[in-house]
């Protein structure tokens, strides 16, 4: 008996991929449309995705325009070649802002975007393109019921963002005063990011950087500007404490505070 069902299932193999080089040789755009749905719903996506590639403008101006070229992009999202699938369901929906699958399309696309998000080490233009096509999507459908999954990949794509100039800061503060005040410059970084991602998981680190890059900024002063440097030290202080009263930094706070007003006093 099994060696019955094993020569069945291997005499449907041969038979799927007698039948999947057939197609790849028709000029029959129905019948590579046809094919590739079957294949999609057997999870064959990269079948899917081949035969259709080569038809996909055929069915251009027909009623099957829309089924071909979203199954196409859907094809390459659940083969995870998101780069692909962005240009497919990107090109759908500006081909059909009104269409029957616009609202999944401008979904998927950024969602795809999102998942092929690169590290924070490197370059983040991808994640950059996720942020703008996923806030795309929730401004044309503001009721989806993907939002909140939409709205929580942003967010998770922001604090990349911000993760990324963390690091830079840091970098600044770790170079010190070599070939400059490098200090300053991870101020500007750090700055810069809570201004442009003010609900950043890492904003209190970031602050915290601000604050003791003011302080190694005014200990390394001459000393006709240390007063004022350190003025600005205890103010980035209250500030950090003001905002964290319950930090787990607020010791390595507290000590910055307490040698930045000894230069302060009148």
């Amino acid at each position: 008996m099994l060696r019955i069902i094993y020569a069945l299932l291997l005499l449907a193999a041969f038979t799927s991929c007698g039948e999947y080089q057939r197609v790849l040789k028709s000029t029959d755009a129905d019948y590579h449309l046809d094919f590739a749905k079957r294949a999609f719903e057997e999870k064959k996506y990269t079948q899917a995705a081949t035969v259709l590639e080569p038809v996909v403008t055929v069915f251009k101006g027909s009623e099957k325009a829309e089924d071909a070229l979203y199954l196409l992009a859907l094809s390459n999202y659940e083969n995870k070649d998101y780069e692909s699938a962005g240009a497919y369901f990107k090109t759908y929906y500006q081909r059909f802002p009104k269409g029957k699958y616009t609202e999944l399309a401008r979904y998927f696309c950024g969602y795809g975007y999102y998942l092929d998000s690169p590290d924070p080490q490197l370059d983040q233009t991808g994640t950059i393109k996720a942020i703008q096509e996923l806030q795309s999507f929730l401004d044309y459908f503001p009721r989806s019921d993907k939002v909140s999954v939409a709205q929580n990949a942003i967010f998770e794509l922001q604090d990349k963002l911000t993760l990324k100039q963390l690091e830079n800061a840091q970098l600044y503060y770790n170079l010190g005063t070599y070939l400059g005040n490098n200090y300053e410059s991870a101020v500007i970084v750090a700055k810069n990011a809570i201004k442009d991602y003010p609900y950043s998981k890492y904003k209190e680190d970031l602050e915290l950087l601000i604050l003791k890059s003011r302080y190694q900024e005014a200990r390394e002063s001459v000393d006709e500007k240390k007063a004022d440097r350190f003025r600005e030290v205890v103010d980035e202080y209250y500030s950090f404490i003001n905002n964290y009263p319950d930090s787990p930094h607020r010791e390595e706070a507290e000590n910055i505070f307490k040698i930045a007003s000894r230069y302060t006093k009148d």
